[in-house]
């Protein structure tokens, strides 16, 4: 997984996310952040590739969906900043 522009045109790649990345450190006694996030976003019928590191989780989002990933994230009450459609 890399930024899509740092593939060569002739390698075949699934292009076209948006990353959306969990602000700050997540402790490891925090239970149930990712699916929190996932089932609202599975509600508003968005997809996603989810990665968790030893920090924090980052969600991929199509292109096409990331609007309404970030609608659905706000009406959750989740707070997006950064984004702007």
């Amino acid at each position: 997984m890399c930024e899509q522009e740092a593939v060569p045109s002739h390698i075949a790649a699934n292009r076209g996310w948006r990353l959306l990345g969990v602000q700050g450190q997540l402790d490891f006694s925090l239970v149930g952040v990712l699916a929190g996030l996932t089932t609202t976003l599975a509600n508003a019928n968005v997809s996603v590739f989810a990665v968790s590191t030893h920090e924090t989780d980052y969600l991929l989002v199509q292109d096409e969906a990331v609007d309404r990933a970030v609608a659905a994230l706000r009406a959750a009450t989740y707070m997006v900043s950064g984004w702007s459609s």
